[in-house]
């Protein structure tokens, strides 16, 4: 699930409805669980790509550092004009295309982790809005 698939369902999700206030009370407990639901896939999918740069990051320091191998040269990966020393390998992998993208899709997921957070804790102030806004129409009709 993209950012946008999550922000439209939100955008639908997160309007509450002033005609049925005790229906959306109600309603707290169902978004709750299929916002937490997204949550917990999107946090393993975070967990799942950190391992994969730790174990790229792992590669790329064995092909700098000791040049291509048959199994990086079959990777798609072009054989070094020269073995980069050790002082500069931290340089190269910070400019290596394929750590940068993967850097990339890490922080667009930890975005998502982070929206769906901000998602939940929206949903468990419903509660308070809900009940708010009750009180506000008792307010506005005399009472």
């Amino acid at each position: 699930m993209d950012i946008e698939e999550i922000l439209s369902q939100w955008k639908i999700d997160g309007v509450i409805d002033k005609t049925e206030l005790g229906d959306e009370s109600i309603k707290k407990a169902k978004l709750h669980h299929k916002y937490y639901e997204i949550l917990i896939k999107e946090r393993l999918k975070l967990k799942k790509l950190d391992s994969q740069l730790r174990s790229l990051k792992f590669e790329k320091y064995e092909y700098f550092t000791q040049g291509a191998s048959e199994e990086h040269i079959q990777k798609g990966w072009k054989p070094l004009r020269k073995i980069i020393i050790k002082s500069e390998v931290s340089m190269y992998m910070d400019a290596d295309e394929d750590i940068i993208n993967m850097n990339l899709c890490i922080s667009e997921q930890q975005e998502k982790v982070d929206l769906l957070m901000d998602i939940l804790k929206v949903i468990h102030n419903r509660g308070f809005d809900v009940r708010n806004a009750i009180e506000w129409q008792k307010f506005t009709m005399g009472g």
